[in-house]
């Protein structure tokens, strides 16, 4: 009996230890197999030795990447070369976004979600899930893939954080900034985002 008592003891404290060290991780989102999320261990994201005071998502803001980028670039080099700028230029944690889609609707695993972005306006993104998709809409055109994608998301971050679609909005929605550009703003003021987003839900 009292070795048994030992080891459930033992058992506590090992277990208690690699919780701790489980914390210190990055924690994915269990999303289904259909959104096919690239973890940054995929795409070779470097590990994160700082952190942030962790939040609680009550919003969904979407960004653009402002750089123009030809959709036959490699969006894995430029989302490396993201992370290094941010955490080498900025003095940021990571790559300000916690997730970005690419020309081909891929979906990048980028900041772990549990810490706030970073943004270089005024608004304060504690609080808001930070969607970035890649390329510059004020010139570039956002296609049908990217939408999809978009919207898949949006719809998996709104059932998993509990967010209403009036809390899905753009950076311009809090500063004053052409993010995310003209050509993806328009789908969320005539309605198109939204209706795609509501159809995935109504999928689900």
């Amino acid at each position: 009996m009292k070795i048994f008592t030992i080891l459930s003891v033992l058992a506590i404290i090992i277990y208690g230890c690699a919780s701790g060290k489980q914390i210190q991780e990055r924690k994915h989102i269990p999303f289904s197999n259909d959104l096919n999320i690239i973890t940054p261990a995929e795409w070779g994201g470097s590990a994160i030795t700082d952190s942030l005071p962790v939040h609680e998502i009550s919003k969904i803001t979407i960004h653009h990447g402002g750089v123009y980028f030809s959709p036959d670039s490699d969006a894995v080099a430029y989302i490396r070369e993201l992370q290094s700028w941010s955490r080498n230029n900025k003095h940021w944690i990571d790559i300000p976004y916690h997730y970005m889609i690419d020309f081909e609707g891929k979906i990048y695993e980028a900041r772990p979600i549990r810490f706030p972005g970073d943004t270089n306006t005024s608004y304060d993104p504690r609080g808001h899930a930070l969607i970035c998709v890649i390329g510059n809409f004020e010139k570039q055109h956002v296609n049908d893939k990217q939408l999809n994608s978009l919207s898949r998301l949006i719809a998996r971050l709104m059932k998993k954080y509990h967010v209403p679609l009036n809390e899905v909005k753009t950076h311009r929605d809090y500063a004053e900034t052409l993010c995310p550009g003209k050509n993806l703003y328009r789908y969320f003021q005539n309605g198109s985002i939204q209706k795609r987003i509501k159809d995935v839900l109504s999928n689900k």
